[in-house]
């Protein structure tokens, strides 16, 4: 799968630090210029389908499994290979110091009427819900996020953002 992107926090130094390494799988499921997301009420912004591959799961039954889980979405079909975005950030978890994000992402088809979520207690917790928005729109709104936002706020926003910038520019303009 191609590197879309190999992005490390700026000041990291990784000598004799600890990194936790996490696989996750993410799914971009189009309509047209519509995009299916995840909006997050406490970071009020929008975020790809997608999560963590389980100990034993490959990376199609984990982004079907994650697709499914925060979107209810059903019938989904894997149309092909997008790319890898791989990221080195600050972490704070108990014996670590960063965290080694590589996230492969996954053009997916679905039934276009989603069905019930099964979303983790913190997922509930934050406000997540998946919605079907313009790209465009969901750009313009990651980047007012940023714009207006302290430097701390989703830890991964600085991905979605690139990765709906690219999905536009390479999938959605060329048709």
């Amino acid at each position: 799968m191609r590197i879309l992107r190999k992005f490390i926090s700026e000041n990291i130094n990784l000598e004799d630090k600890k990194t936790y390494k996490r696989i996750a799988s993410r799914g971009i499921i189009l309509d047209g210029e519509n995009i299916l997301l995840l909006y997050t009420k406490r970071y009020d912004d929008y975020s790809f389908p997608g999560g963590g591959v389980d100990q034993g799961e490959d990376l199609i039954e984990g982004v079907k499994r994650e697709i499914n889980e925060e979107t209810g979405a059903k019938n989904i079909e894997i149309l092909g290979e997008y790319g890898v975005y791989d990221e080195i950030k600050p972490i704070y978890k108990k014996d670590y110091d960063y965290i080694n994000m590589i996230s492969y992402f996954f053009l997916c088809g679905i039934h276009k009427e989603l069905g019930k979520t099964n979303l983790e207690d913190y997922e509930i917790n934050n406000g997540m819900d998946a919605r079907w928005v313009n790209i465009y729109e969901a750009i313009a709104h990651n980047k007012e996020v940023i714009k207006n936002q302290p430097k701390n706020i989703g830890l991964y926003i600085d991905r979605e953002l690139f990765m709906l910038e690219l999905i536009a520019k390479e999938l959605v303009e060329k048709n």
